[in-house]
Order: C-alpha cells, then structure tokens, then sequence
C-alpha cells in the first residue's frame, strides 16, 4: 500500500505519557464500482486514522500526551495473526482494526490479546456482536442489525410498511436480510418476499448492456407482491444501483444502494461535520468513506478516552470507554458511547447514500427508550446473545 499522506515519526518525550496504537489490516479485495467512472480506492479507513493521528496529537500537546500510530497492512493473502503477535510481543495493546470477520477474531482470540484493545472499524457482521462478541474487541461501525433498523424506523415513520427485498446470497447478505426480517418485527414492518436475485450484471461500457438491464430489472420486479418499497441487499455491489428508476412501479429503493444506512455520508454537513468532509480530500486527494470516519472515530476514542482518563494503561482505558463519563463528540449532534453489554458504540444513523443531501438521520422522532434512544437501533441489553 502507498505511503501518501503518511505521518512521519516522531521521535517519542520521555516527558508525556505515549500511546502507542497499531493500524492492523489487509489489502482486501475492493468490490469493483458499477461505473467504470469511478475509481476504486484502496486507502478506506487509513486517511481517517492519519488525521486523527495529527489532531490526537495537536490536543496532546498540551496536556502532556503524544499519539503514535504503527500502520500495519498486508497482502491479503499474508497471515495477519502473526503480524498481530509482533506487535504484541513488542508490548502494543491498542489496535485499530481493519479486518474482515474470521481475521478479526484470529488475532481478539490470540492468548497474548487478552488485555488488548481491539477497535473494530470495518465488519458489520452481527455475529461478532452476538455469539461471537469478544470482551477485548470494541465496535465502532454499526452492524447490519443498526442498518436496517435505522431504515426501517424512517420507513415505517413514512407508512410505507411492505418491503420487497432484493438479494445475492454472500454470507453478508444473508446477515443483512435477516436483521431486516427481525426490524419487520419489531417495528411492525412486512417482507412481502426475500427474492434471491441471480441473475449476472449487464454489459455496463455497453450501449445493449443498458437494455439489458432496463429489462432484467422491471421483470426482478414486476413479478413482486404489491410493496412500498424495493430492499436492495448487494454487498458485493453488482446490480443494486441498477434497481433505481427501472422497476415496473415507481417505487423507492433502500438498502445497500438507493438511500443506506450509514455512519457517515459524503452529503452530510451538520453539526460541525464539513471540518471532517474538507480534512479527509486535502488529506487523501478525495472525498471521505465510511470507512475513514470509523477509523478517524476509532483512534478518536481510545486517545480520548487516554487523556480524559489520566493513564495509557489498556485497562485504565477500557474500564473509562465503558464508564458513565465516556462521552464523544463526533459531528453526530449528541455524545456517542458504548454499550457495556456487546461494546457497540450506540450512535445516530445517517440515511443518505448518494443524495447531494441527507434523508434523514435515525432514530427517528417517536421511538422511544427509557436511557438511551440510539439503543432502539440494533440489540439492546435485553435482546443480546453476548457473553463475554
């Protein structure tokens, strides 16, 4: 991976207390964009780390703290455990971790990772919040159970109950369709029908590859129960934006493609949210990803957490994160904290996703809960299969 951007080392004071935190990741294959205009970017999640490297350490500065920050990425066919038992070995215990499922519970079951502080910023899996939670892993990007309930929540606050969902069938999607199977119920939803799609994509740099399209996707339709709205669940992002404008009714799409879930948009702008959307492109010499803000949140938290904690002790940190005085500002207009009992970060939810302005942002107006409203997206307390 290209070093662009990358912060020089500085050589560490003996007088501040130093953070030493680990960007663990591989060089997985990108999902290739729909529209040959569009470049793939192969630096998600990296740039955010890079700027919250420099702001950690321009507010460091003056209370006696110091951030460095080791970058970590390998070929996705090299073995990630054994570069993560480096690190260990070398005493780091704070990694932001940019790994798929299975390579993410490698290194959070290592003996030696015990007492490390594993933030998660890329895997929505559910399970890795459920039976497979991890007490040293924190979450920072919202599973695909926070996804759909936070549409689900606008489209039911829309009257627009009866979902037709659209899918392949990648382990990721299968996740996916089941937490909007679970948000149907608790919301008062209806999946009129979960129709595998597979078909393959059309010709795109064709002019027939249009046609062809334009009418798999009014047949992909035309055979649907009455519905309000067209569900696209496409991880690998091969035909889900090919649904909008081409279904036999005029109907909206959500999901994957169409109007998402997510934790950050490049329509948003409130509160205080151009500072990150004007840092991310002077930084990377391109607009910000999901992923760039859940890495920039992930060190965000820990060296937050350092400096409002007093210690760099991996449990002095982990037992603050957990606390009632954890509370950080993240351009989300409320504090955002974790949930003790899966180490979620609870957060509102951006709905946007190509919009040159945001839909909404959910929880929605009227869902209530008794603490925190942002717990009505996702697993709460009493739901959870967590055990740590």
């Amino acid at each position: 991976m290209a070093d662009t951007g990358k912060p020089k080392a500085a050589k560490p004071d003996p007088a501040k207390k130093t953070m030493h935190v680990v960007y663990l990741g591989k060089e997985y294959e990108e999902p290739l964009p729909l529209s040959y205009a569009e470049k793939v970017i192969t630096d998600k999640g990296i740039q955010g780390a890079r700027l919250m490297l420099k702001e950690a350490n321009q507010a460091g500065n003056f209370v006696g703290y110091g951030f460095e920050l080791e970058e970590v990425i390998i070929p996705a066919d090299e073995d990630i455990v054994a570069k993560a038992k480096e690190a260990l070995a070398a005493g780091h215990r704070f990694f932001i971790a940019d790994l798929e499922p299975d390579d993410l519970l490698a290194v959070a079951d290592l003996p030696e990772a015990k007492d490390a502080l594993i933030m998660n910023i890329r895997s929505s899996a559910t399970k890795l919040r459920q039976e497979e939670c991890r007490q040293n892993v924190f979450h920072i990007i919202p599973d695909y159970a926070m996804r759909a309930d936070a549409l689900a929540q606008y489209l039911i606050w829309k009257k627009w109950p009866r979902w037709y969902v659209v899918r392949r069938d990648t382990p990721e999607d299968q996740d996916y369709v089941a937490q909007v199977q679970r948000a149907a119920k608790r919301f008062g939803g209806k999946v009129v029908e979960d129709h595998l799609y597979d078909l393959p994509p059309g010709a795109r740099n064709l002019d027939s590859g249009h046609q062809q399209i334009q009418q798999q996707m009014a047949l992909e339709t035309q055979r649907a129960p009455e519905h309000d709205v067209v569900w696209s669940i496409n991880s690998d992002d091969d035909f889900g934006d090919y649904l909008m404008y081409r279904t036999t009714m005029p109907r909206p799409v959500v999901g994957t493609q169409g109007l998402q879930a997510t934790a950050w948009d490049k329509s948003y702008t409130e509160s205080g949210g151009m500072r990150f959307q004007r840092a991310i492109p002077r930084l990377a010499n391109r607009p910000p990803v999901e992923r760039d803000y859940t890495a920039w949140l992930g060190l965000r938290a820990l060296s937050d957490a350092a400096q409002k904690s007093g210690t760099v002790d991996p449990k002095g940190v982990k037992d603050y994160m957990l606390s009632d005085e954890f509370r950080l500002e993240a351009f989300k207009g409320q504090a955002l904290s974790f949930r003790t009992w899966d180490h979620q970060m609870r957060q509102p939810i951006i709905l946007g996703g190509g919009t040159r302005v945001p839909v909404s942002t959910s929880p929605q107006e009227g869902f209530l809960h008794p603490k925190y409203v942002t717990d009505t997206l996702g697993f709460d307390k009493p739901e959870t299969k967590c055990k740590f």
